[in-house]
């Protein structure tokens, strides 16, 4: 009996692993450098969208998410917009999209210099990332609503990362947003979703900028005279 028992608590606990639905996930990651830089991975995709979506690029390819996003900047009055993209990736394995691409211009990342410290202040607009896309024409990922709670309300792991993770029954079962900002950032704030930031001058920064260099090159200029008379 006890035999009989286990083997129905076996065969329905593996029946269970076999029907029980498995869920795609989406994560985002944007670095922040000299742009910005984004890869999304749509994870373990239905196969029917997947498939569908790998046949159809007309309608869903390498630079459909870049061109949606700067469309939509463009009805904010944001122009000063450029991207650059790389081809997407697939894996037939795990049902799973990755899309890459690079993200400037003074709409998505600006600065300005103090000339006393040569330090430098970033701001970084983060409004693209509400946009929605087709995978195929039946299927549509809502990054707008996923992540539409303000980037100042989003966990902050450390201070240079950002970070927001969502939990839903539907579809998609975890979606996450994860933003880095370079090492070397500080005095980091975020207020809605605009994120500033001071970067420490580096050494030729200081160099460039120092009296020394002026007097450097007077000297300079001194010894080439000299020289200059003396060869006469």
């Amino acid at each position: 009996m006890k035999k009989l028992t286990l083997t129905i608590v076996c065969f329905t606990g593996l029946l269970f692993v076999l029907v029980a639905p498995v869920h795609a996930s989406v994560s985002v990651e944007s670095t922040v450098g000299d742009n910005v830089n984004i890869i999304c991975n749509l994870v373990n995709l239905d196969p029917t969208i997947y498939n569908e979506a790998i046949a159809n690029q007309q309608l869903f390819n390498s630079s459909s998410i870049p061109q949606i996003i700067v469309k939509n900047l463009e009805k904010q009055n944001l122009t000063n917009v450029n991207y650059r993209f790389q081809p997407n990736a697939y894996d037939n394995a795990t049902k799973t999209i990755t899309v890459s691409f690079y993200l400037n211009g003074s709409d998505i990342i600006s600065f300005t210099t103090n000339r006393t410290t040569m330090r430098k202040t970033y701001q970084v607009k983060t409004q693209w990332r509400k946009f929605q896309v087709n995978l195929t024409n039946s299927f549509l990922i809502d990054f707008a609503q996923h992540f539409a709670e303000p980037v100042e309300k989003w966990q902050k792991p450390n201070q240079t990362t950002y970070y927001i993770e969502t939990h839903e029954t539907g579809f998609f079962n975890v979606l996450s947003f994860k933003l880095n900002l370079p090492a070397t950032a500080i005095n980091v704030q975020a207020q809605g979703d605009t994120i500033t930031y001071e970067v420490p001058p580096h050494f030729e920064d200081l160099f460039l900028n120092s009296p020394f260099l002026i007097l450097a090159v007077l000297v300079l200029v001194i010894i080439v005279a000299l020289i200059y008379r003396r060869v006469r």
